[in-house]
């Protein structure tokens, strides 16, 4: 890409220059699709450099560019400090001189460049395996504060009265995970009415890298739920990795203080703190 002449006044203003609206309207349907993107723009330029303030680039986590902020080796200088953004989540500010390549500069514009990167996420997924009223609770909190809602129950006049979700399946365990490919990012909350249906619906879970793994109930319950579990071959290590009773103990009763319980609990695993 050829070398332009900044503006030595307007060009040095953080944040000014054209916005092409493809690039966010692109941004906007990446996330819908589940898929993390970095938002590169250029924001400072000095002298001579390929693009001016304004100029807009998104790394998918995919690996693909779309758009442009340069291109040739400054570019993908900008791609590989994105991947580092995507990991931690942080924003940063680059800084290039494009004089000399033998002093290890990315071009040889002759001007100076600064470049933004944004990371963005989409949101996060919270699947309800069963569609009860605590189901219902958790997912209309889980959407209230701002996470995708994935649901599932085997029973037709259960799930197709669910309105609370993202996404609703009716049918068993595989036909959802068919449908969803967890991360370590999601959250798996098991309300089912039975611990029968733990017994099914653990070890698909426990293949995925869903974050967390909560299951609704007594200690007796899961105790006997997992001792079940071990004696079909399920590693105990492996569940370990399930949290039961889920959700914080602040004497919930009813499914709405349930629901609290339980979001709190994944809250906290997603900020980090620990109570």
């Amino acid at each position: 890409m050829g070398c332009q002449v900044s503006d030595s006044t307007a060009d040095r203003k953080l944040g000014f220059g054209a916005t092409d609206p493809r690039i966010l309207n692109r941004l906007a349907e990446l996330l819908a699709d589940g898929q993390p993107a970095v938002l590169a723009t250029v924001v400072a330029t000095s002298r001579s450099v390929p693009r001016q303030p304004g100029a807009k680039m998104l790394i998918v986590g995919d690996g693909r560019r779309i758009g442009t902020v340069g291109g040739g080796e400054m570019e993908a200088r900008v791609e590989a400090e994105a991947r580092t953004a995507l990991a931690d989540g942080r924003t940063r500010l680059l800084n290039y001189r494009l004089v000399d390549p033998d002093d290890g500069d990315p071009g040889v514009c002759g001007g100076e460049v600064t470049i933004h990167l944004e990371p963005h996420m989409p949101p996060a997924t919270v699947v309800v395996i069963g569609c009860g009223h605590v189901g219902r609770a958790v997912a209309d909190l889980a959407r209230w504060l701002g996470y995708r809602v994935v649901a599932s129950d085997d029973r037709p006049e259960v799930a197709e009265d669910f309105s609370d979700a993202d996404l609703v399946v009716l049918g068993s365990i595989t036909e959802l995970l068919g449908q969803v490919n967890l991360t370590s990012r999601d959250h798996a909350i098991v309300v089912t009415r039975n611990t029968d249906l733990d017994v099914v619906n653990l070890p698909h879970l426990l293949a995925t890298e869903v974050g967390t793994i909560g299951v609704m109930g007594s200690k007796r319950r899961w105790e006997t739920t997992r001792t079940s579990l071990e004696e079909s071959g399920v590693d105990g290590t492996d569940l370990d990795r399930v949290v039961s009773p889920v959700g914080i103990d602040v004497g919930a009763e009813t499914p709405e203080e349930i629901a609290v319980s339980i979001m709190a609990q994944i809250v906290e695993a997603d900020r980090g703190t620990d109570t």
